[in-house]
């Protein structure tokens, strides 16, 4: 059967192992590039055969595209090397990749073939995430990757603009990363307004920071907190059942409160979280069972944050949720039981790297000669275009 070529329908490929933001951009930038997105999704042989070991399973994988907000269908077991014939199976004209070279097993570029038939769009890589990145922090104990506590202090610099583009790594209102959270709290067209992003600076301070789609005017809120770190099916998972249990009841908002670096390193220790708190949040910005997001929420929710959060907000807390994992009694909150990946957790992804570390170094080293190969690569294609 042969499917007519839509002009809107995009199409893009990849690994996407770790849900983190750097695959939603990319997704995100696509997605405004047209208007439906079908999103590939390599199989865990091929990756391994021609980049390292995946951390998670294609299923796992896929899971986490399906919860992206901008994409509209996931494709299982798309070809390492991007084949125009399985684009034309499923109707899509472009393919879209980031301005940087990716290379196969032979270190030949895996869209050479779109771009000679003029089917490619280059669009903005997001800088300094990737799951090598990841896999890296994990390996290494180190928590030089964490950002600031939010304060008031910080809210007044940001809204005096003292906080430049410099500050990005380790000042989350910097300029860079408001953008961030302004473009990631699109609705699933990835140009309207979606997702409110709030911020909590303690002292019953509660501050709007992007403002959400006005059709949640006056509904009741689903709120569910905790760290987020290594955005998994776990947590996705969790978050589908939240916003399903929401739209029984009327539709409620899922609200998001998401602690910062600190709170998350003194309960859990060592060097997490593995995702500072720019990363997880977006993580969790961008998918699409949530409608906001508190950064900097408290580790543990009160009475007065409960009344904090409706009198800046205009919404009303109906019920607190939480994941299966166990909570000291009394709790306030509400367990909320899934029936797959419950017991996934940010530990058991560690342990998958440690315990096949001599994989993932080799998938390291592996990393740098090709990054090194991609880099000639992209100079030679800009020479050529010059």
């Amino acid at each position: 059967m042969v499917v007519e070529l839509q002009e809107g329908r995009i199409w893009i490929d990849g690994c996407f192992d770790f849900a983190h933001h750097g695959h939603a951009g990319a997704m995100m930038q696509a997605r405004e590039n047209g208007t439906e997105l079908y999103v590939g999704v390599h199989n865990d042989e091929d990756i391994l055969l021609n980049k390292g070991p995946p951390v998670m399973t294609l299923d796992e994988r896929m899971a986490a595209v399906e919860g992206c907000r901008w994409c509209t269908k996931a494709i299982a077991n798309a070809p390492y090397v991007t084949d125009p014939k399985i684009m034309d199976k499923y109707g899509c004209k472009y393919v879209v990749h980031g301005d940087d070279i990716t290379t196969d097993k032979d270190g030949k570029d895996c869209y050479a073939e779109v771009k000679e038939k003029g089917r490619f769009i280059v669009v903005k890589r997001t800088p300094n995430i990737s799951t090598t990145d990841l896999v890296g922090r994990m390996l290494i104990n180190s928590t030089n990757h964490h950002m600031s506590i939010i304060d008031s202090i910080e809210w007044n610099k940001y809204l005096n603009g003292e906080l430049k583009d410099t500050d990005s790594k380790k000042n989350l209102l910097s300029n860079n990363n408001v953008i961030r959270y302004e473009k990631y709290a699109t609705s699933s067209d990835a140009k309207s307004p979606g997702d409110f992003v709030w911020v909590y600076t303690g002292f019953n301070q509660l501050h709007e920071l992007v403002k959400g789609s006005k059709d949640f005017h006056g509904k009741s809120v689903y709120y569910v907190d905790g760290g987020f770190d290594l955005f998994n099916p776990g947590h996705i998972t969790l978050l589908k059942k939240i916003r399903e249990l929401a739209i029984k009841n009327n539709n409620a908002m899922v609200i998001v409160g998401i602690n910062d670096d600190s709170t998350v390193n003194k309960i859990k220790g060592k060097n997490y979280p593995i995702m500072n708190i720019l990363e997880r949040s977006l993580c969790v910005l961008q998918s699409k069972y949530v409608d906001g997001i508190i950064l900097g929420a408290p580790a543990v929710i009160n009475d007065e944050f409960i009344s904090t959060f409706t009198k800046s907000t205009g919404h009303s807390i109906e019920k607190i949720l939480h994941g299966p994992t166990p909570l000291p009694s009394p709790s306030p909150y509400e367990i909320v039981q899934t029936d797959k990946w419950h017991s996934m957790t940010v530990s058991s992804i560690v342990d998958r790297v440690v315990a096949n570390r001599a994989a993932f170094e080799e998938r390291q080293r592996r990393k740098g000669w090709k990054s090194e190969h991609e880099k000639v690569l992209q100079a030679q294609e800009e020479e050529g275009q010059q």
